[in-house]
């Protein structure tokens, strides 16, 4: 498996690198500048499949090193007296009947052994070579135990990154007691001459005045969600665990949406809804690479600066950023090296992907860009998931609760750039 991933990761640091090559081609041949943009693009397709894949392998070599290491009939322990494993090859093959049997006197599949579970996965394909056949029912289909996949498959969906630390600054609390941000804005005061002898002026015009923002705690749940005692008993995935792992992303995608379009009032300021106006794009449905130029240099070089300081927008207007080029044909978006960790850049800063952002469209406000690090993300306690067996006995109930608020600190430290 280390093999594969090795080989993924190469075959991706040939893509990035062909790529390259395809955008450069389109950019110095205008005739055929669409043929190698679909090179391109099938390139850049091909390098997030390997990604999927080697993320796959990943999280297989993680979970059979903690299976290894939890489970103690798992053969090959080292723990494990030799004396006790006994012989393998002496050990009886247990028979289909036998466990078959098993099964229909009411054992359930979880507690047969990996032995028996495989005797009886390998019968139920021979079961049809009998003259009463398992393809009909009345015929003996019946009798024919029903095999389900132990891996479930699940809708996926991106949430991120609002809940992000390593994005905004992040304040974690054990109660929802209102939290005051302080405020100063002195940017437009200076000073002035200063003539020999002259009294100081003090008519109170150049004094600092003070602000302040609210950090509250603003509650969402997921209404409960209600399932049999025969399904908790019956099925083979734990229900508990599923819907709680379900659940969990519902909270993660509410918490993400909020503190990303919230409107302030009951509810989260969002960044977008926090956020300053910095760059008016000419086109309803199109972004030019001069208006991300503007946008970037509408934030104070003083937030520019910031180790936080980041571009923000979806996944649908990355691919169209990732097109765009400046005034002497560079791209704006620069690859990075997956084989050295290295992110890629927009305009040499880096960006976070947010499906709650809407995309390029009329009014719309699909890029932002400024010091992140100036939203304050409030999070109180931790989202919590909780299962009622006695209020809807004999079945089961499970409900989750999140706790948070988010506010700008600073205004006009993120911008945004919207379309016409």
């Amino acid at each position: 498996m280390a093999k594969e991933l090795k080989e993924i990761r190469e075959k991706q640091a040939r893509l990035i690198a062909q790529a390259r090559e395809h955008l450069d081609k389109a950019g110095s041949d205008e005739a055929r500048a669409a043929e190698y943009e679909a090179e391109y693009d099938r390139a850049m397709e091909e390098h997030d499949r390997l990604e999927k894949r080697a993320k796959r392998l990943e999280d297989l070599t993680a979970a059979e090193e903690r299976n290894r290491n939890s489970d103690p009939r798992r053969p090959g322990r080292e723990d494990i007296d030799p004396e006790k494993r006994g012989n393998r090859d002496e050990d009886p093959q247990p028979e289909y009947r036998m466990v078959f049997a098993k099964v229909i006197c009411g054992a359930d599949v979880s507690d047969l052994s990996p032995e028996e579970r495989a005797v009886l996965k390998r019968g139920v394909t021979k079961f049809e070579q009998r003259a009463q056949t398992a393809g009909t029912t009345t015929a003996g289909g019946f009798t024919v135990p029903t095999e389900l996949s132990t891996s479930l498959q699940r809708a996926m969906k991106a949430w991120g990154p609002m809940y992000d630390e390593d994005i905004c600054t992040v304040i974690s609390t054990a109660s929802g007691n209102s939290i005051k941000l302080p405020t100063v804005d002195d940017t437009a005061k200076s000073c002035g001459a200063h003539t020999e002898g002259a009294a100081l002026t003090d008519d109170g015009s150049e004094d600092a005045t003070f602000g302040q923002r609210s950090l509250d705690a603003y509650v969402f749940d997921t209404e409960f969600i209600r399932w049999s005692f025969e399904l908790d008993t019956d099925s083979i995935f734990s229900m508990e665990a599923l819907l709680s792992d379900l659940l969990g992303e519902r909270l993660g995608r509410i918490g993400n949406a909020q503190l990303t379009t919230g409107t302030g009032t009951n509810a989260p300021n969002g960044i977008v809804t926090a956020a300053s106006l910095g760059k008016t794009a000419a086109a309803t449905a199109a972004i030019t690479s001069d208006e991300l130029i503007d946008l970037l240099h509408s934030v104070d070089p003083a937030y520019r600066s910031s180790p936080k300081a980041r571009f923000m927008f979806n996944d649908l207007t990355l691919a169209a950023i990732r097109k765009l080029k400046d005034g002497q044909g560079n791209y704006l978006w620069q690859m990075g090296d997956v084989t050295a960790g290295q992110p890629g850049t927009l305009l040499g800063y880096r960006y976070s992907i947010n499906q709650a952002m809407a995309g390029i469209a009329t009014g719309a406000k699909p890029v932002l860009f400024g010091d992140f690090g100036k939203y304050y993300v409030r999070k109180v306690g931790s989202p919590i998931i909780g299962v009622l067996r006695e209020r809807f006995w004999p079945d089961l109930g499970i409900a989750g609760l999140i706790r948070f608020d988010g506010e700008l600190g600073v205004v006009g430290s993120i911008k945004y750039l919207q379309n016409a």
